[in-house]
């Protein structure tokens, strides 16, 4: 026992300042804004092993789909041999023969659905039963496509990474998939979480401690001097901690003092991701817990606006502080997330018009993920940010692209909506993202009586009414 013991002591002593001096070269050069290119590296070898378990999953799927095609033979063969008079009995069960007559239902009821939808359309006439068929069958449509809904949760991967949370219906595919699965387990798990874990604590306690020093000095240019620099340094910290690798194009298009950035939102580390490149006076819900401690640190440093969601008179108050904040030349850029919830990486939802009443220019981005390697997805109405933090904390790592597009503003004889709607359609082009014209709150709330209102009042007009 004296034997081991001594040696895991000094395997320990072999690695704790091992990792003690990469933990402190990878602070210093996230703090400068450099790379070695080791994280690209890590990123090649992962889209490797990728593709490797990509080819093992087609070639097992291949492999099965010719046994059921085998399968498949010999029963035809069978049905064959004990055909009868003519007429097939399927070993399955049931009149092989009766096909073709299904085929012909089906054609008639799709005939028979297109004639009332005929007749619902015309002119103006008496109330039919039949009439309801048209929306039955819209209800259904709605259901087997839904657009709205599958963003509330997390994007559909081509391939598997690897990980369970994307493939919560694995099933036992190789040996060689289930080792690298399980070795990327240890890896995850027990080297980089307790590595970002770390370092997330010292981004933290970092972040507090510069912007509580930085609240200390008097305004001026000194200390918005001080302030950029210190939020570039503890935000370039804090996205190693999900070890971010992040890509921003047209940076000569980032916004200036005075301006408006607004972006479409996945995540609550959307603003650690735009905060590594550019510095921002940040505009959101008050938060209470890890986020709260956050929210106050910043606060303490520089002018930020912090408002309750469903207060109609912070709501007042929010636009007045934000136009006065963009009328002032000395203050930061706003950031501004206007759809208003986390929204998977695939679309954007529609945009609340209130940070386009407020004038000046906007400077719109599209962030866009690669969730091959992490989806940063916060489903808020379903997982807490502990939890959403452990995701983040034990993913591969969270790859994204930053596109920063031309400022914008709003014409004369545009309105707030439309104004919202313009730069909405201009951030999904640039991020290969859906437009989508819904509201965001729809994860939470039901549908607008409105909505609906609208719907019976288009069906009233072709009722007949003495």
């Amino acid at each position: 026992m004296g034997g081991m013991g001594e040696t895991i002591a000094g395997l320990l002593m072999a690695i704790i300042p091992s990792f003690c001096y990469f933990l402190l070269v990878t602070l210093v050069f996230a703090s400068l804004g450099l790379s070695i290119g080791f994280r690209k590296l890590y990123i090649y070898v992962l889209l490797t092993i990728f593709e490797f378990g990509r080819k093992r999953i087609e070639r097992e799927k291949k492999l099965k789909s010719e046994e059921t095609d085998d399968s498949s033979e010999a029963v035809d063969k069978y049905n064959a041999i004990n055909s009868i008079n003519g007429k097939r009995v399927d070993v399955i069960g049931g009149d092989v023969n009766g096909g073709n007559n299904n085929e012909t239902d089906d054609h008639s009821k799709h005939q028979s659905l297109h004639e009332m939808e005929l007749q619902i359309d015309c002119e103006k006439r008496d109330f039919h039963l039949s009439d309801g068929m048209n929306f039955i069958k819209i209800g259904i449509e709605a259901i087997v496509d839904d657009e709205v809904t599958k963003r509330f949760a997390a994007e559909e991967l081509l391939s598997w990474n690897l990980l369970t949370r994307t493939n919560k219906n694995y099933q036992y595919i190789s040996l060689r998939l289930t080792i690298m699965w399980g070795i990327g387990c240890l890896i995850r798990y027990i080297i980089l979480m307790p590595t970002r874990v770390i370092i997330t604590i010292i981004g933290v306690f970092w972040l507090v401690l510069c912007t509580a020093v930085t609240g200390c000095i008097p305004d001026g240019r000194l200390k918005r001097y001080i302030y950029w620099n210190v939020s570039l340094m503890c935000f370039r910290i804090l996205s190693r901690a999900f070890s971010g690798i992040i890509t921003f194009h047209d940076r000569h298009h980032m916004a200036k003092e005075g301006g408006i950035t607004v972006a479409n939102h996945t995540s609550p580390i959307d603003v650690a991701i735009l905060a590594c490149d550019n510095c921002y006076a940040l505009v959101g819900q008050r938060q209470g817990g890890f986020l709260g401690v956050l929210q106050r640190a910043l606060a303490r440093a520089t002018s930020h606006i912090w408002f309750e969601r469903f207060e109609i008179k912070d709501r007042e108050l929010v636009t007045r502080r934000l136009r006065e904040h963009v009328e002032d030349p000395n203050k930061l850029p706003i950031l501004i997330f206007p759809e208003g919830t986390c929204i998977n990486n695939s679309a954007v939802m529609m945009f609340k018009k209130g940070s386009f009443e407020v004038g000046g220019k906007i400077y719109p981005v599209a962030i866009k993920y690669d969730p091959r390697f992490g989806d940063p997805f916060w489903n808020s109405s379903k997982n807490g940010y502990m939890y959403y933090l452990l995701m983040m904390m034990t993913s591969w790592a969270i790859v994204c692209h930053v596109y920063y597009l031309p400022p914008m503003t709003r014409n004369e004889d545009e309105s707030a909506v439309d104004f919202a709607k313009r730069v909405k359609s201009e951030i999904a082009k640039r991020g290969g993202l859906v437009d989508l014209e819904w509201d965001g709150q729809l994860k939470r709330m039901q549908v607008k009586t409105e909505w609906r209102a609208q719907q019976q009042h288009e069906y009233s007009k072709r009722i007949k009414i003495d």
